[in-house]
């Protein structure tokens, strides 16, 4: 079977003036455009194509790229605004549809949303949709505490960062938690901090046996592992080598390395600090 938006691989099933038939194992056949062709093509060789529909809403295969496929989510932005919605590029030359309907806020011509791409039941056209949470349950998630998992960033609240976890379930990264910049669209690694009795998802962005230190023990502890993991600072720098670096005075910067060290994140050399 010839899965739209998603990836297939078919066999070169024949050639013809505008391009390939391939075809899957049930005999079913989509046209790849002769732009799409590889050079060393051969009649019954097997190729990986994503297969979507072409401006006349028929099956049609390309080797491009997209830049989001079927059930997933992706951050994509708005090529064109019509009386039919929102267009978005995402790599192919048919443009990603996102109907009016399916717009958590009115979408704007040059900006970026995150969505989600689907085939709708209705039309069976490959669309898009920014209201995310239709496309999240929670209801099923099961995670241990401290368990790593993939997030997208969608959007900024009162609370902190609202993030897409592994695709499938909604979660919550605390604003007071967040210790780099971040914005919708960002693909990161997160941590599970806990799943509430209301089914709420809390992530952490740092390992939970390595959480972010507070005030200036983390910014001594960012700059170290900015340089690798060694700093050439020490209780006998020169204050203003350490102003100079760090933004901080000594007095602040000897009692950030007795937090860290104390938390067992760096041992303390004559010649600087190390990431332990």
């Amino acid at each position: 079977m010839i899965e739209l938006g998603n990836y297939n691989v078919l066999k070169i099933n024949r050639k013809v003036g505008i391009g390939l038939y391939l075809i899957d194992e049930e005999g079913n056949e989509v046209l790849l455009p002769k732009k799409y062709v590889p050079e060393d093509a051969e009649t019954g060789q097997e190729i990986e194509i994503f297969c979507y529909l072409d401006n006349e809403e028929r099956p049609v295969a390309t080797t491009l790229k997209p830049f989001v496929k079927r059930n997933e989510f992706g951050f994509l932005r708005v090529a064109e605004v019509n009386e039919y919605g929102a267009f978005l590029d995402w790599g192919l030359e048919k443009h990603l549809l996102v109907p009016f309907r399916e717009q958590q806020l009115t979408m704007e011509e040059g900006k970026w949303y995150v969505v989600h791409c689907y085939l709708d039941s209705k039309s069976f056209r490959l669309v898009a949709s920014s209201r995310l949470e239709r496309f999240l349950d929670n209801s099923n998630a099961d995670y241990e505490q401290g368990q790593e998992v993939q997030i997208i960033v969608t959007r900024k609240t009162d609370l902190g960062w609202e993030v897409v976890i592994d695709g499938k379930h909604k979660g919550l990264v605390y604003a007071d938690e967040v210790y780099q910049q971040i914005a919708p669209g960002d693909k990161l690694l997160g941590y599970v901090k806990k799943i509430r009795s209301d089914q709420k998802i809390d992530i952490s962005l740092q390992s939970l046996g390595h959480e972010k230190l507070e005030g200036s023990a983390q910014k001594v502890y960012d700059k170290l592992i900015e340089q690798g993991g060694v700093l050439k600072l020490h209780d006998r720098s020169d204050p203003q080598d350490i102003k100079n670096q760090l933004q901080m005075s000594k007095k602040t910067f000897k009692k950030a390395i007795g937090i860290l060290y104390k938390a067992r994140r760096i041992t303390i050399a004559p010649d600087g600090i190390y990431k332990t």
